[in-house]
C-alpha cells in the first residue's frame, strides 16, 4: 500500500483527507472525515465518512515510565455496519498501521 496524498486538521471541526494506492485496487482510496476531539498530547476522535455506515475512531495516548500506550477504538453506528467492516477487511489493518511504527521506534532506541 503506497501513501498518495495528506490533508490534516487536527483541531476540533477540522478535517483530513487520506488517499491510499494499492496494487490491488485499479483506483485510489480515500478516507475522509472531521475531528471531533483534540487533546494534545492524550486524546484524538474523528468520523469516518467515506461511507453512511463509517465509525467514530477514538485514540487516546497514554504516557507510562517514559513509554506511550496508544489505544485505538472504532465505534460504528450499528452491529450490520460493523458486521460490514469485517466482513471487507477493512478492521484488519492495525497490524500494517503499527508494524512499521514499532520498527522505527526500535530503530530510534538503538
Amino acid at each position: 500500500m503506497s501513501f498518495i496524498s495528506c490533508e490534516a486538521d487536527p483541531r476540533v471541526g477540522g478535517t483530513y483527507r487520506f488517499v491510499f494506492g494499492h496494487p490491488a485496487s485499479e483506483h485510489p482510496m480515500a478516507f475522509f472525515g472531521t475531528y471531533s476531539e483534540a487533546t494534545p498530547h492524550s486524546r484524538l476522535a474523528w468520523t469516518n465518512e467515506e461511507s453512511a455506515e463509517g465509525a467514530v475512531t477514538t485514540v487516546t495516548f497514554e504516557g507510562n515510565s517514559g513509554k506511550t500506550r496508544v489505544v485505538v477504538h472504532d465505534l460504528y453506528p450499528s452491529k450490520e455496519a460493523l458486521d460490514g467492516a469485517i466482513a471487507s477487511g477493512s478492521t484488519c489493518g492495525m497490524g500494517e498501521t503499527f508494524d512499521p511504527l514499532d520498527e522505527l521506534l526500535v530503530a530510534l532506541g538503538a
